[in-house]
């Protein structure tokens, strides 16, 4: 039976203005994360905040981190900020490295691409979308410090070309095998939609690159239960969420996670275990 690994995306940085329902103290990410995993996430992945203010803070991650896996030992990773005018990799990536120091981190985040955060409905008069940007440099050095340090990328792939670009680049480092994450997006125009056509083409050019890596379908603003079943049966895992659900939803993290659970187990899938996910990427 396959072995679904569920990941849960607690909250992002979208602040409550526009998903009400995020955890966004310290407490409250805990509280959600340890729930979570109890419902049957086998990874979880969040933004720090700091009573409502959303942050980088290598401590504050410690906080979050050791307060889940003092519950139930988890893999949960952070976030990083997306590059601005000025700023350095190493700048970028700072709280990430301090969190590896300390024995923290079980993934290296890095994502091998930029997009435009265009909505796939505007306006001539609409202010311009966000640019998500990652240039090269920044994404060989977050590779360069995973292979240091022996720690599985884990990418969010929001257009095919991510998948070509970290694939080689990923070859280039000599890390260990990424894992790819195929973002989907209905209030968005990057990417796809959460289609089956497009489901299967990121997993056709995933096997013609690196057949052997796991992948999973997420998202932003995005509902991808319609997916999951022929996911589950191409052999692939989930992440669901409130970073990753339609803005605005009243459903909270442990509602998803639930859901998830019920749809991979309909699929004829099983949820993985922690200590599953650890022996697939070490």
């Amino acid at each position: 039976m396959h072995k679904v690994w569920i990941e849960v995306a607690l909250n992002g940085a979208w602040s409550r203005k526009l998903q009400p329902r995020i955890p966004d103290t310290v407490e409250a990410i805990v509280a959600d994360g340890i729930a979570c995993a109890r419902a049957g996430a086998a990874i979880v992945h969040t933004h720090a905040y700091r009573d409502g203010r959303h942050v980088f803070d290598w401590q504050v991650y410690a906080r979050i981190i050791e307060g889940i896996r003092a519950e139930i030992d988890v893999p949960v990773y952070p976030s990083y900020p997306a590059a601005e005018p000025g700023m350095t990799a190493e700048q970028r990536f700072a709280h990430v490295e301090a969190l590896a120091e300390r024995g923290l981190l079980e993934f290296a985040v890095v994502d091998p691409g930029s997009v435009n955060f265009t909505t796939a409905i505007t306006t001539a008069e609409a202010k311009p979308a966000f640019t998500y940007l990652n240039p090269e440099g920044h994404v060989r050095y977050a590779l360069a410090f995973a292979a240091r340090r022996g720690l599985p990328p884990a990418y969010a792939i929001y257009e095919p070309g991510f998948t070509r670009a970290g694939a080689a680049l990923a070859r280039a480092a000599g890390v260990k095998t990424p894992m790819y994450r195929f973002m989907f997006s209905q209030s968005f125009a990057f990417g796809f939609p959460p289609k089956p056509y497009a489901l299967a083409a990121h997993v056709a050019l995933l096997q013609e690159l690196d057949a052997s890596a796991p992948w999973m379908i997420a998202g932003l603003s995005v509902d991808v239960r319609p997916l999951i079943g022929e996911t589950v049966a191409r052999g692939g895992h989930v992440r669901v969420g409130l970073e990753d659900a339609p803005l605005g939803t009243q459903t909270g993290n442990v509602a998803w996670v639930e859901e998830a659970v019920r749809l991979v187990r309909e699929a004829g899938g099983e949820p993985a275990t922690a200590a599953d996910v650890r022996a697939a990427l070490h």
